[in-house]
């Protein structure tokens, strides 16, 4: 007998001596009054989901979750790259023109600003602060950016900007979770959880949802803001990495041969596909599907996050240098990974607190640097992506999960060492292009000094419905059933922003 074959046997053996222990188990449980009436009690009350079944006909696939599905109607998208600037950017320096707040620069704040009002840092009476940039209109349409923004500059044309989004939280973990899953509470699927599940996957052999994240951390909410919730734990995103191996552990390890795998798989298969017949789990699919993927993703995905052999111009054009952990290296792979079929990647950037703690956080040191790092990046995706012919089709998203105060930063009545600003979640702005987005348009205003929502006003459940709609779902109706009710993305809010829609 080979080594391969002893080695094979020995792993059937104890997958059996596992069934055996399972079936015990639920002999016990099922002589036992006592455990069924625990369980069931459980199940009524814990809300795990893991064996919830989705209500909407057609969307869910037990036996291959991650088959590609059509969509309720014809989406004008069929892939969504999303860009969060985690920390949140100060508007007031990029997108939000606001020469009134410049005379107002040094004062001391308006009660009127303050009082009721519910601030991260601030207390007692901040002074105003003016705009720590240049604007100027760009292109056909005549959008204001400013000049840390010099290269988007170029393709203002093809962006949607809005300009009063809003948000209740004004702590970062919450305002993330909220911007990204529908609650500013741990445990609801994130939007790429739901495309993928709606959706599926192109790509048989890579995951539908991409996460890739830079500037040093994860966001402050950490890796829940792309999981998947109730969901089935095949539809939460995969973290890959732009510098070293792309997946942690990607590879077999020192002497086992891709025979070996294969035949490990199988035999993990047998037993968890035995455990399916008989408690029905779709949790036990989404681990059969995510054994077989990672199987798949060993070849497929070293192969797709190599940048090294993209042509020199595309390195240049995007700012890209292969082997590190850059923004712009992850950008060029959102290409890449859409273009491969992926339904949604999500780009994570961090370091955009402005508060003035700091040279590096301070909106007219900090922000300027870190625009340079993203500005021309950005700017190439959309350039790449239209001359490609994929920009029809690919939502690009930017955004925060809230804006900044018109007002400098005073923590705890005291003065900031450097000019920043504090969180704000009254007005800020977000981008969208492509996918059916009408460019050179822009949406809603604040007020003249940036603080208030004037017209147009803009929740994240707006956004989020939006992003569906132009996937060719209605946000209303992708539901799944968890807890004893239909759950949605967009939970009893948003509207789609028709005003932007080509």
């Amino acid at each position: 007998m080979t080594q391969k074959e002893i080695h094979n046997q020995r792993l059937l053996k104890e997958a059996e001596t596992r069934v055996l222990h399972h079936y015990t188990r639920r002999h016990f449980l099922k002589e036992s009054a006592m455990g069924l009436g625990a369980l069931a009690l459980g199940s009524l009350i814990g809300g795990c989901g893991s064996r919830q079944q989705a209500v909407v006909d057609n969307y869910f696939d037990p036996a291959n979750p991650l088959a590609p599905r059509p969509p309720m109607f014809p989406g004008k998208a069929r892939s969504v790259i999303y860009i969060h600037m985690a920390g949140a950017p100060s508007q007031l320096e990029l997108f939000s023109y606001k020469p009134e707040l410049a005379k107002l620069d040094g004062q001391d704040c308006p009660p009127s600003l303050l009082e009721g009002k519910k601030f991260a840092f601030i207390r007692g009476v901040p002074k105003m602060l003016g705009p720590q940039s240049n604007f100027r209109q760009h292109g056909q349409s005549g959008l204001w950016l400013s000049d840390n923004l010099p290269h988007l500059s170029t393709v203002v044309d093809e962006i949607a900007m809005l300009n009063a989004v809003t948000t209740d939280q004004f702590n970062h973990a919450p305002a993330q979770l909220l911007m990204h899953s529908g609650s500013a509470r741990q445990g609801r699927p994130s939007i790429g959880a739901w495309v993928t599940y709606g959706l599926g996957t192109e790509n048989r052999n890579l995951p539908g949802f991409v996460v890739l994240t830079s500037g040093g951390n994860n966001p402050d909410a950490g890796k829940s803001v792309w999981g998947s919730g109730f969901l089935p734990s095949v539809y939460q995103g995969v973290q890959c990495r732009s510098e070293g191996d792309p997946v942690l552990f990607i590879k077999d390890p020192e002497g086992m041969s891709r025979d070996v795998r294969k035949a490990s798989i199988e035999a993990i298969n047998k037993v968890n596909q035995a455990q399916y017949e008989e408690y029905q789990d779709p949790e036990i699919l989404s681990r059969i599907a995510q054994y077989e993927m990672a199987y798949k993703m060993q070849i497929s995905v070293p192969e797709v996050m190599n940048i090294n052999d993209e042509p020199q111009y595309i390195h240049d054009m995007y700012g890209t240098k292969p082997g590190e952990g850059r923004f712009a290296n992850n950008v060029l792979l959102a290409r890449k990974l859409v273009e491969k079929g992926v339904r949604f990647v999500q780009l994570f950037d961090w370091g955009w607190d402005t508060h003035g703690d700091s040279a590096d956080n301070a909106v007219d040191v900090g922000l300027i640097n870190k625009c340079r790092t993203v500005d021309k990046p950005i700017t190439a995706l959309l350039l790449d992506l239209k001359q490609r012919g994929l920009l029809d089709e690919t939502l690009v998203v930017w955004g925060a999960e809230f804006g900044r105060t018109p007002m400098m930063e005073n923590r705890d009545g005291k003065k900031m060492p450097f000019k920043g600003r504090d969180h704000h979640g009254e007005g800020f702005s977000m981008w969208m292009a492509g996918g059916g987005i009408k460019g050179g348009t822009s949406y809603g205003e604040t007020d003249e000094i940036g603080y208030s929502i004037v017209n147009g006003k803009t929740e994240a459940f707006d956004i989020q419905a939006t992003i569906l709609n132009q996937l060719g779902f209605d946000h209303e109706k992708l539901t799944y059933e968890s807890q004893g009710r239909p759950f949605r993305l967009t939970d009893v809010s948003g509207k789609v922003i028709t005003d932007i829609l080509a």
